[in-house]
């Protein structure tokens, strides 16, 4: 892996294809995969907003609200924005981006790396892929990683269900998300400060194929699969106010089924 340099800062309207393509002239071997930050995409679409907007440019970016945590500084948002992906403030980010202003999430990364990808196919006639980059917590362990948002010609899940291990066991479960782990190794030659926002992975040509692999959409779990749709908080919440829901509603049920007669007090006749 190594960094490309040269690039210039990122701006609104400039084409990543041209300027890319001029860095890695000469230098992209067949079988390599490009790894780009996606904050170079958000700045070449216009996804800046100023800073002080940024609450709203998370909840305008947010699909379903996961959990919600309140700090010194404020309240933390775990959402799943609309490109479906579980993250904090929705991907919206104050950190190598001017004085005052925010980065949104690029519209359709996937999209972005499939018009790179066969791009760069087309003129330096080599059989690369495209990755790009964000950086996600993740929900048991700390600190963070870069993962796949965007991918064009890259395998981003490895399936090796029914092939077998070292010791000959099948494997029947293991998909390794090869997207992922390709953006995180690269984020360490990349960094995060030092200006170098694409990176070059050489080795893995066995991950590079044609421009109709699934995008890294593939990646996130489907909603029906997905065991921890909650924070804990608010999991714990929902089931408290379903189990009153309940309680109420039978004990409607027993006043309705014995003629509404259930609660009343005794008549004044009654002995």
């Amino acid at each position: 892996m190594f960094a490309v340099g040269g690039l210039p800062e990122f701006a609104a309207g400039d084409d990543l294809v041209t300027i890319i393509g001029d860095a890695v002239d000469g230098i992209l071997e067949d079988g390599d995969i490009l790894a780009i930050t996606s904050k170079i995409v958000s700045k070449a679409e216009g996804r800046q907003v100023a800073a002080s907007d940024r609450e709203a440019a998370i909840t305008a970016e947010t699909v379903r609200v996961v959990a919600t945590r309140e700090h010194p500084g404020g309240v933390t948002r775990i959402v799943e924005n609309r490109l479906g992906l579980v993250l904090a403030a929705a991907g919206v980010d104050a950190s190598n981006t001017p004085e005052g202003t925010v980065l949104l999430l690029p519209l359709d990364p996937d999209a972005t790396a499939l018009a790179i990808c066969s791009a760069l196919r087309e003129r330096i006639r080599v059989r690369i892929g495209v990755i790009i980059t964000d950086t996600l917590g993740r929900a048991w362990r700390q600190g963070q990683t870069d993962a796949a948002i965007g991918a064009a010609g890259v395998r981003v899940l490895d399936d090796l269900r029914g092939t077998v291990d070292a010791t000959g066991r099948r494997l029947d479960v293991t998909i390794p998300a090869t997207g992922d782990e390709i953006a995180s190794a690269a984020d360490l030659i990349k960094g995060k400060a030092s200006g170098l926002p694409v990176a070059i992975v050489r080795g893995l040509g066995h991950l590079v194929g044609g421009l109709d692999e699934p995008g890294a959409r593939s990646i996130v779990r489907p909603a029906a699969e997905d065991m921890f749709r909650l924070g804990t908080d608010e999991a714990w919440d929902a089931g408290y106010r379903a189990g009153l829901e309940a309680r109420d509603a039978g004990q409607s049920g027993r006043s309705t089924s014995s003629g509404g007669q259930a609660d009343s007090a005794p008549s004044s006749g009654d002995s």
